[in-house]
């Protein structure tokens, strides 16, 4: 191994994307991002992949047909990280 690189000419490599998956910037309280990185460390999955399965569970309800199902709202996930937190 040498004991420097030149890395002058480099560039940064293309990110493989991840199939049915879009990356996004989303802002969330501290308290939240820290509730969820906790459960998600108990539970030995990332906190994104727990975020994730939580909405899920919230676009398919529990015996909600897919008709009467409505686009999640940034109204709607607040209440639902806020019941989430309030449930543990």
């Amino acid at each position: 191994m040498r004991d420097e690189y030149d890395f002058n000419k480099a560039r940064r490599g293309a990110v493989i994307a991840s199939p049915g998956k879009t990356r996004i910037t989303i802002m969330l309280d501290d308290d939240v991002i820290e509730h969820f990185r906790a459960q998600a460390e108990v539970e030995g999955i990332g906190y994104q992949t727990l975020i994730n399965a939580l909405l899920r569970k919230a676009l398919t309800g529990s015996g909600k047909s897919k008709a009467n199902d409505k686009p999640l709202t940034a109204a709607t996930l607040r209440r639902i990280l806020r019941e989430e937190l309030h449930t543990s």
